[in-house]
């Protein structure tokens, strides 16, 4: 193997590669959906006003270059298709796939860790997933958040999230599984009770919208 100037770093005196070319080098080992998975995990990245702060390991103007760099590699193709939908906001493998799962139907693509305000205007609530034109909240709950403290925190997350006028949708491991994942039935069900509702606004679709017909 070779390296360019940057790709190798040393990390508590180890010589590593950098998570760019790590990133790359998964080309050859995972599929196109997997690579997506760490390349979300590799950009994950948060502000100051979100609970958990977080620097992105790299960005994507990292990884673009380095797909450009090493056109020969093996698993380029894998890489090429991945790096059209790597997003910044996933922060773990089923929220990537919940959130491809809606971007590839006529749901559109979700906006990621959209911020909701509480009547004061401030920061109250960060949901997974977002379709922001029609007021609904993805959370993605994973099977080892079933404890009772665990219910009594996602309890008031709905009721924080619900009190400005949004609608909240757990999602779990279950529902984002087959060709057809349930959660594409959950996001429609909930979408036609906003509408029938007449919560909803008109609007162009695009990221964070979603469309009510589909």
């Amino acid at each position: 193997m070779t390296f360019k100037p940057g790709e190798v770093l040393m990390h508590d005196g180890v010589r590593v590669t950098s998570p760019a070319r790590t990133w790359l080098d998964l080309a050859n080992l995972v599929t196109v959906d997997e690579l997506i998975a760490v390349g979300d995990s590799v950009v994950a990245s948060h502000g100051t006003d979100f609970p958990r702060p977080k620097v992105p390991l790299a960005t994507i103007s990292d990884l673009n270059p380095m797909i450009a760099a090493h056109p020969g590699l093996r698993g380029m193709k894998t890489a090429r298709l991945a790096i059209d939908e790597i997003r910044v906001g996933a922060d773990s493998p089923q929220e990537t796939k919940m959130r491809l799962a809606l971007a590839r139907t006529g749901l559109g693509e979700p906006a990621l860790n959209h911020m909701i305000r509480n009547g004061w205007g401030q920061p109250a609530v960060w949901p997974d997933a977002a379709y922001t034109q029609h007021r609904l909240a993805l959370q993605y709950d994973g099977s080892h958040h079933s404890d009772a403290r665990q219910v009594r925190l996602y309890d008031k997350r709905r009721t924080v999230t619900e009190r400005p006028g949004w609608t909240e949708v757990r999602v779990f491991k279950e529902d984002l599984e087959g060709d057809k994942p349930f959660v594409l039935e959950l996001v429609k069900a909930a979408l036609q009770s906003r509408h029938r509702s007449g919560d909803v606004q008109n609007g162009s679709r695009g990221r964070g919208h979603a469309r009510t017909d589909t």
